[in-house]
């Protein structure tokens, strides 16, 4: 006869003299000890030898989940491995559990600190947002509503940040999965788009000719430090990402050939194509950068921070447009539109369609010609480009009120 609630509940924990085994099916069955304690085991055979596996003890588990649990544990057996040792791997599984933080840290120092510039960025936002709800957490053990609850908390305050970390831990996830560090992505098909109505909304902001003219008269006579002085020019006559500039070492300036060379490290497609990105140095350009190697004397890089300790970062950036606004509003009462640093790279790429063809345009911001293009057509444009970057020069010249 099988066993019951009823026959368990008249066993436990009453004392007998001699110790009791009882079957159920499928290989279940119950020990009850001299002192009253009732044992769920597994019975079954694994390479001919005789094996008992206890599952637990009634009633911490109940026999519904013993009867789960051994119907569990069985389908090993379907799998030509031994029950016994995959419950022993499983425990040994959880004691050892990788956290969160465990995840992204390995993550981090191999994978994200390689491949992506912003990479302290994201670091930081886990450190403020990810760790102290979940980061002590076993990875396997967070729930897609925990990361769910978590996102939407975020997306109240932030929703750029929201956005970041959950494109960044859906890469985690995926990198520990692959790496068999975990058993799955709980928030793989989560998007920002449509669940979390996270909206990317594209910029088209660009200066004018007016308004360059405005901030050359800016970059003239505001108390900005000159060394940010020149950054944004030479960000507005190159149209370069600004990291670009602000990651270049004096060595990446060839005077005599007339070449700035971008090493794949510090430019954005270079992860990809693994190609340094050439760009020529103007007359013009040259004074420029030989008063900007003057001013950061004594280092490598070309733009410091305001301690002289360390190349330019990207945080130091951000107060250079509102300096620039304030100037003008306050010396030439016009309120300028928001605009950031990288709206001068868009503002060089919508001249540079005036002044030469479209596919040098795109050279000249290190973007990938398209198609097989890239492939076949190896020629640097550096003439091209020279010449462009040359009536560029010409037009901000023409527009430069302060000269």
């Amino acid at each position: 006869m099988a066993l019951s609630d009823s026959w368990l509940k008249a066993h436990v924990g009453k004392a007998i003299d001699k110790r009791i085994e009882k079957s159920d099916s499928h290989g279940l069955s119950v020990r009850v000890t001299t002192k009253g304690k009732v044992i769920f085991q597994l019975r079954y055979r694994f390479d001919g030898k005789p094996v008992r596996l206890d599952l637990g003890s009634y009633p911490t588990i109940s026999l519904k989940q013993a009867r789960q649990e051994s119907f569990r544990l069985k389908g090993f057996l379907e799998e030509g491995r031994d029950p016994k040792i995959a419950k022993r791997l499983e425990k040994q599984e959880i004691s050892t559990a990788i956290t969160i933080e465990e995840l992204f840290g390995s993550w981090y120092e191999s994978y994200c600190k390689v491949n992506k510039t912003m990479h302290k960025e994201i670091k930081s936002s886990f450190v403020l947002h990810v760790f102290p709800e979940l980061g002590s957490l076993p990875v396997n053990e967070v729930t897609a509503n925990r990361w769910w609850n978590l996102l939407e908390n975020i997306m109240k305050s932030s929703k750029s940040i929201a956005d970041r970390v959950l494109v960044n831990s859906k890469q985690m996830l995926n990198w520990g999965v692959r790496r068999e560090l975990i058993h799955k992505n709980p928030i793989e098909q989560i998007t920002a788009k449509k669940d979390l109505q996270i909206k990317t909304e594209t910029n088209n902001r660009f200066f004018s000719d007016d308004e360059i003219s405005l901030f050359l008269e800016a970059i003239h006579h505001s108390r900005m430090a000159k060394k940010n002085k020149i950054f944004l020019k030479l960000c507005l006559i190159y149209g370069c990402r600004n990291g670009e500039l602000r990651r270049s070492e004096k060595s990446h300036f060839n005077f005599i050939d007339g070449i700035w060379t971008i090493p794949p490290k510090n430019h954005k497609i270079g992860k990809i194509t693994k190609k340094p990105l050439f760009r020529p140095i103007t007359s013009e350009i040259q004074i420029l950068l030989e008063e900007a190697f003057s001013i950061s004397d004594g280092s490598e890089y070309v733009f410091l921070n305001a301690d002289r300790k360390a190349k330019m970062s990207r945080s130091a950036t951000l107060s250079l447009p509102p300096n620039i606004s304030q100037w003008i509003r306050k010396n030439k009462k016009i309120e300028l539109e928001h605009w950031s640093v990288h709206d001068l790279r868009k503002t060089a790429r919508t001249n540079f369609s005036q002044l030469t063809e479209p596919h040098v345009a795109e050279i000249m911001l290190g973007h990938k010609l398209a198609g097989q293009w890239q492939v076949y057509d190896l020629y640097d444009y550096l003439k091209e480009q020279k010449e462009a970057l040359l009536k560029w020069c010409d037009k901000l010249s023409s527009l430069d009120k302060s000269i």
